[in-house]
């Protein structure tokens, strides 16, 4: 089975060549004056595990956003596949990188980046829209 392990949202994430995963500010809350809102770039990053029968063939991975109504407001499907893992290791790891540029919130509340793997949900990622903290300052 392939499971993510972490999964989060921030403002930029890659990956070195040696296979180090960087990720810079992350967060689960967007301060929005008004909505609909626009958040202008945000990276959605999963660590994936996976056992060595799951190797070598495609899997189907569906990236949802929904709100706290369940109304979905993207969805993107592909398919991703991944080699053996070293001799002597039985579990393969990979990073994945998600940018995601202009999305749209069109109301406050909680939302959900939901990751699904073969059509089964794998990790959920919630991130809030709220209104800014208001100053108390005279």
């Amino acid at each position: 089975m392939v499971e993510v392990t972490i999964g989060l949202v921030a403002d930029h994430a890659n990956v070195t060549r040696e296979g180090k995963l960087n990720i810079f500010g992350t967060f689960d809350k967007i301060y929005a004056q008004s909505v609909p809102a626009q958040h202008p770039h945000m990276v959605l990053v999963w660590i994936f595990e996976a056992d060595r029968s799951e190797a070598n063939r495609e899997h189907k991975l569906t990236i949802e956003l929904i709100d706290e109504d369940g109304e979905k407001i993207f969805s993107v499907e592909g398919n991703m596949g991944f080699g053996s893992p070293p001799e002597g290791e039985y579990k393969v790891k990979g990073n994945q990188i998600f940018e995601l540029n202009n999305s749209t919130f069109k109301k406050y509340g909680q939302h959900e980046f939901k990751i699904l793997i073969n059509g089964e949900v794998r990790k959920s990622i919630p991130i809030h829209i709220t209104k800014p903290l208001q100053s108390t300052h005279a």
